[in-house]
């Protein structure tokens, strides 16, 4: 071979290189833009997602005014507008309860407008559900505490603050003194209010109905709502937007 071929022959061996390293870097650039194009589809599925979490999950502003709230005899407590009789929300619920709390926190303002503007009777059931230390005798005393409660709008401040002042489940708490100056914070207007609390007065009363309904309805665990008497899933309880729908729905 002359020196001109093997010159002509080496420059088509780089021409092919150079065209294999085009040919390997365009696949490479069309590799990472697949893997980008990908990437931005999941973070945008995942924040869809999370938006869709959170949206659902938010809390409801107040819509207006409360429905009245009645104080029954056997402790619950009936908050509807007048003439109003269905749907029926019953919520039954331990003062001592973390998952109970946190309901509050993110539906206790919907249960409060579904009352307000009509579309439910609700009921709520303090109980006691713990039979264990420190928290059965936490629970009891905030139980004993609000039934110290009868006017219907104080009864429903105090249940916000007992929620909202919970303590953990390891230590001792719902102290009575603590319980007379929260009933004081919620306006609490009864003169007996402190002899009441501090004396346990209705300790026997709160226990005594908690048996009944834990037996009555086959509670298992708190918070346990029920639409019309069927348990609503906690899915739903723990989502403003579904829990409303799931209300709207059955008062048609």
């Amino acid at each position: 071979m002359s020196k001109s071929q093997r010159t002509k022959s080496k420059s088509a061996r780089e021409k092919i290189k150079e065209q294999q390293a085009a040919a390997h870097a365009r696949e490479k650039r069309k590799r990472l833009v697949t893997y980008v194009t990908a990437g931005a589809v999941a973070v945008a599925a995942v924040g869809l997602g999370w938006w869709y979490a959170a949206s659902t999950s938010r809390p409801e502003e107040a819509a207006g005014a409360l429905a009245p709230i009645t104080v029954q005899s056997d402790g619950s407590v009936v908050m509807a507008k007048a003439g109003v009789t269905k749907p029926v929300i019953d919520i039954y619920e331990d003062f001592q309860c973390p998952a109970c709390k946190e309901a509050e926190r993110v539906s206790g303002q919907t249960f409060k407008n579904l009352a307000a503007e009509g579309k439910a009777k609700v009921v709520f059931h303090p109980i006691t559900i713990f039979s264990e230390e420190p928290t059965k005798s936490n629970s009891v005393r905030a139980g004993n505490a609000v039934r110290c409660v009868a006017d219907g709008k104080q009864w429903l401040a105090f249940h916000d603050l007992l929620f909202k002042n919970q303590p953990a489940e390891t230590v001792e708490g719902f102290k009575p003194g603590e319980l007379v100056q929260w009933g004081k914070e919620a306006g609490v207007t009864a003169p007996d209010f402190q002899q009441c609390v501090t004396s346990g007065k209705n300790s026997e009363a709160q226990l005594s109905y908690s048996d009944k309904v834990r037996d009555e309805q086959k509670l298992t665990h708190t918070p346990t709502v029920k639409l019309d008497g069927t348990e609503i899933d906690n899915q739903v309880i723990f989502s403003p937007q579904r829990l409303r729908d799931e209300v709207t729905e059955a008062a048609k």
